[in-house]
């Protein structure tokens, strides 16, 4: 933090201000904030902190900045190292809002634009409590993210002539188009294709951006020749441009207590718009992650999901947003592995975080409920699954922060089979929340809609799922890869809208809602993995037939849905199956309305699983 004295005059406006009757209200303004200015607010913030974190954090206090524009810059700015959960771990950061050690703190935007320069983190919240930000949004002066806009085809000589926006801030260096931020640079390598209307483009997941050469004719135009795509595209079509980078989300949520946001727009992140991470009790209502409307020439928000919720507990509610056009998931839920390295002895484990973009914040806690899965067949070891933490403390540094890799001790005897041998994980069932995810809706974005992965109840309900580019809802769960827990026991898919999802294909996208842990040996599993899953009075207006695909499940009602198709594009998917079950127990698809009798032998394809299965009853 910089450390700066207050002017005297500074000080007795604010605590002539707590003398008033309003006392519990103070203003951005008493500390130097002048809306409309493009003077630099960061410091104005760090004096703003410095304050609030002088007083007495017992009575509650709300900050309000007079309606307009606020211009955040790096320099002068709070600069932490911080370990945030899936994105690169980069430090220092630089941050606008560091909100840290806080308790019963309002603040309201009233309306404002809050404009960042450079790449900062515009809010952190860091072991605080009762935190409240409402009425106003979140973007950047010059986003990493760019889109180009197709001007010409020309097939014959293989070249496309385009525009960029927004305008300036690049250069092309040796054939190479670098794109600059107003503090650092980069070379995109991946893009998005858009059609005009703002919808992703009909059967393009990721595309690479590696044109080989760029030549510019104009100022803000191009040439663009041998790219592969050329031969696809056509006038109009917008290609976002991006990288995989991740350093700075919108807001940034660790080891909080009570987390309200409300009425807040993210527009930009280099990241995922909210972050939260060993938070308990977090509350979206209205938060959007969005453009500025119809007439935003932007086609893109952020660079990773809109919200991103990893070992959280306590109840996750997110209702009223809108979540377009990101580069990934509307929202994702889930835990995090660790891999076990080492067996100590009976009662002691070392393991360690695998995933290069999740490691370096706190895992787990004495007096927290853990269990064990073998890695290849996800499933649970043991007879007694839930063991407790008696301590535990990170190997490779001083403290959690910054660690990968911990030793934990237990109080139970482990299960003899568990060693650095084989494979497996430890899941902290303790860091796993209730989640509402109601009356959102999510269009026109990359990779997936809705992520669920915990075992307490999830409740999807009266939510708009509008051209999501690849699955719609997924619950996913896998030690493998991502190392993202856990096995869902509880899920209700009730009452909501599905137009056109999966029009491309990424990761998990076999069906419009997939159920998909990630299982190397599924044929030597014995135990399944998800369980309780409802799914029902749920409209599906579709232009292709998956609408359903469910992998180590026992436990699925599909019943009084309704679906319905459209011609709005061509059948393309591999999945020729409404359903697809592998390995799956006590299905019952019910009162369902197909628009025609359902076929058991072409409709619903069943791997692995006993023909009792599947229960099918008065489906139209």
């Amino acid at each position: 933090m910089f450390k700066r004295i207050i002017p005297l005059i500074l000080l007795i406006t604010i605590l002539g201000a707590s003398s008033e009757k309003s006392s519990n209200v103070i203003s951005f303004n008493q500390f130097g904030g002048k809306a409309n200015s493009k003077e630099n607010a960061s410091v104005v913030a760090v004096r703003l902190i410095e304050f609030l974190q002088s007083r007495d954090a017992s009575t509650p206090l709300t900050v309000k900045f007079p309606k307009g524009r606020y211009d955040f810059y790096e320099d002068g700015a709070f600069e932490k190292v911080y370990y945030i959960s899936n994105h690169d771990q980069v430090n220092p950061k630089k941050i606008g809002f560091a909100i840290e050690d806080l308790s019963n703190i309002t603040i309201d935007g009233q309306g404002s634009e809050f404009v960042f320069h450079g790449r900062m983190i515009p809010f952190a919240l860091l072991n605080s409590s009762n935190i409240t930000l409402k009425n106003f949004s979140i973007d950047y002066e010059v986003p990493a993210l760019r889109q180009l806009n197709v001007l010409e085809v020309d097939k014959v000589n293989n070249k496309v002539i385009v525009d960029i926006s927004p305008k300036n801030n690049y250069r092309v260096d040796n054939n190479k188009l670098i794109l600059l931020g107003e503090t650092y640079e980069l070379e995109p390598v991946s893009s998005m294709g858009f059609r005009e209307d703002k919808r992703l483009t009909y059967k393009r997941g990721d595309l690479s951006f590696n044109p080989k050469t760029v030549s510019e004719i104009a100022p803000n135009k191009f040439i663009l020749k041998d790219w592969y795509q050329i031969n696809e595209t056509t006038p109009g079509e917008r290609f976002v441009l991006r990288s995989y980078y991740r350093p700075t989300p919108g807001v940034f949520v660790s080891e909080c207590l009570n987390t309200v946001l409300k009425n807040v727009q993210v527009h930009y992140a280099e990241g995922m718009g909210l972050i939260a991470q060993m938070s308990e009790n977090i509350t979206l209502d209205r938060f959007s992650v969005c453009l500025k409307g119809k007439k935003d020439p932007r086609y893109f928000t952020t660079q990773a999901d809109a919200t991103h919720f990893s070992a959280c507990k306590g109840k996750i509610i997110s209702k009223n947003g809108l979540y377009e056009n990101m580069a990934d998931d509307a929202i994702n839920v889930h835990g995090t592995y660790l891999r076990v390295t080492q067996r100590v002895d009976d009662h002691t484990l070392r393991g360690k975080y695998m995933h290069n973009q999740a490691w370096g914040f706190k895992w787990g806690e004495s007096g927290d409920n853990v269990q064990f899965v073998e890695s290849e067949k996800m499933e649970l070891v043991g007879n007694h699954h839930i063991n407790t933490i008696k301590s535990i403390k990170a190997i490779d540094k001083p403290s959690e922060f910054g660690a990968k890799e911990f030793e934990i001790t237990f109080v139970d005897a482990l299960p003899e089979v568990i060693s650095e041998s084989g494979k497996f994980g430890i899941e902290n069932l303790t860091w796993t929340p209730e989640v509402i995810f109601s009356n959102n809706i999510i269009r026109n974005n990359r990779a997936r809609g809705a992520l669920f992965s915990t075992h307490k109840q999830v409740i999807c309900e009266n939510n708009v799922f509008d051209h999501t580019h690849g699955t719609a809802i997924l619950l996913c769960g896998d030690c493998n890869g991502w190392y993202e827990t856990g096995a869902c026991k509880n899920v209700i898919i009730r009452n909501n809208k599905f137009i056109n999802a999966l029009t491309a294909n990424y990761q998990f996208t076999n069906a419009l809602i997939s159920i998909y842990p990630e299982i190397p040996n599924l044929q030597d599993q014995q135990k399944y993995f998800h369980s309780g899953i409802v799914i029902e009075n749920n409209t599906f207006d579709m232009f292709d037939r998956p609408i359903l695909y469910a992998k180590s499940t026992d436990g699925i009602m599909f019943k009084e849905n309704k679906i319905t198709y459209n011609n709005d594009f061509k059948p393309f998917h591999w999945n020729t199956h409404l359903f697809l079950f592998e390995k799956v127990d006590n299905v019952s698809i019910i009162n369902n309305r197909f628009g025609k009798e359902l076929d058991k032998e072409t409709d619903i394809k069943v791997t692995l699983s006993s023909s009792e299965a599947i229960r099918l009853n008065n489906n139209k």
